[in-house]
């Protein structure tokens, strides 16, 4: 018997789930003690997770459900699977993207060779519209960058392994990265970018981190037991982005806008402002807070708002906004007149 069907034969006898001597192996395969050890740090060195325990009772045995049934699929339940694939292919930044091809190419190599052609190759046959730029919150666009990529890898990571991850987060209200420990919850994507949902160690709170905006990232060696109440659900239709803003108002300046009943209802359709905090006044107008004072977000949402919306704060900005307005109106005032 040559090494490599011994190293298969210790592989399938250590799948039963129980300790295997070094003696038992030795003695069912006429070898050494020595070739079995040699054999068995083979095994370890491809990969194959092989648990040791020593002592009078100890041995070897395999890692549970380290060998899997094989699953034999249809050809329409592949080509369903490789649609799928090519859905989440559409995202600019897939997590484990690495592993997803190796995932791929296993998929396939399961179907006949008449079909490998068409199904290896499914960019080919299946096409999927990338999410269209969001001009009016130009600031949440981000180029993927390998930074971003291993930033998910290792939150991924992390959260498979149950094992806490660092990072350092870059928020731009706040000037300096600040470092973060944190243990994985899950991973959401909201209008072409990854965010990461993790329980931050600090201050003891589920908090989101936009995953283009982290550095660094390293899986410690910290363990901790996963939250099963914790479902990725309860982020969705927003309610992340409601939960930052409100943390945002008390870290962030805030503008502050008089805007109409009107304009109150048609900013309620809008992903990013329908979360900010409405106050209303007597006269039946609104106050909109809105946690970012940055003009290049302000002005142009004025500007949209139309007629009826009043920037009261920040007050240095309302003379930007007036001499603005006032060049436009000198330019579309000089039109002639229609008949």
């Amino acid at each position: 018997m040559n090494p490599i069907e011994r190293a298969l034969g210790i592989l399938l006898l250590l799948t039963g789930g129980k300790l295997v001597t070094a003696t038992t192996l030795s003695e069912r395969f006429n070898v050494s003690l020595r070739t079995i050890y040699r054999d068995i740090d083979r095994l370890i060195s491809l990969g194959v997770p092989v648990d040791a325990e020593r002592g009078a009772e100890g041995g070897y045995r395999l890692s549970q459900d380290y060998l899997q049934a094989p699953v034999a699929l249809t050809r329409n339940e592949t080509a369903a699977l490789l649609t799928a694939l090519a859905l989440v292919r559409g995202i600019r930044t897939i997590p484990l993207a690495t592993d997803l091809d190796s995932a791929q190419k296993k998929l396939v190599a399961t179907l006949p060779k008449a079909v490998h052609a068409l199904l290896g190759e499914a960019e080919r046959i299946i096409g999927i519209e990338p999410v269209p730029a969001d001009i009016f919150h130009s600031n949440t666009r981000a180029e993927p960058t390998p930074l971003w990529q291993q930033a998910i890898d290792g939150f991924m990571q992390g959260l498979l392994e149950s094992r806490r991850v660092r990072f350092l987060h870059n928020n731009p209200a706040r000037g300096e990265p600040r470092p973060h420990d944190v243990e994985p919850r899950g991973i959401l994507y909201d209008r072409d970018l990854w965010y990461m949902a993790g329980f931050c160690v600090d201050t003891r709170q589920v908090k989101v981190y936009r995953a283009d905006r982290v550095r660094e990232m390293e899986v410690s060696g910290f363990r901790f037991r996963q939250d099963k109440t914790f479902a990725i659900e309860s982020l969705l239709g927003g309610a992340w982005l409601k939960q930052a803003m409100r943390r945002w108002e008390t870290e962030s300046p805030i503008a502050r806008i008089r805007i109409t009943a009107e304009q109150a209802a048609k900013l309620s359709s809008d992903w990013y402002y329908r979360h900010a905090v409405l106050t209303a006044e007597e006269s039946g107008s609104l106050i909109i807070a809105i946690p970012d004072t940055a003009s290049s977000r302000i002005l142009p949402l004025v500007r949209w708002l139309g007629p009826g919306a009043e920037l009261l704060e920040p007050e240095h900005m309302r003379q930007e906004l007036a001499e603005e307005l006032k060049s436009l109106a000198q330019t579309h005032g000089g039109l002639p007149q229609a008949s």
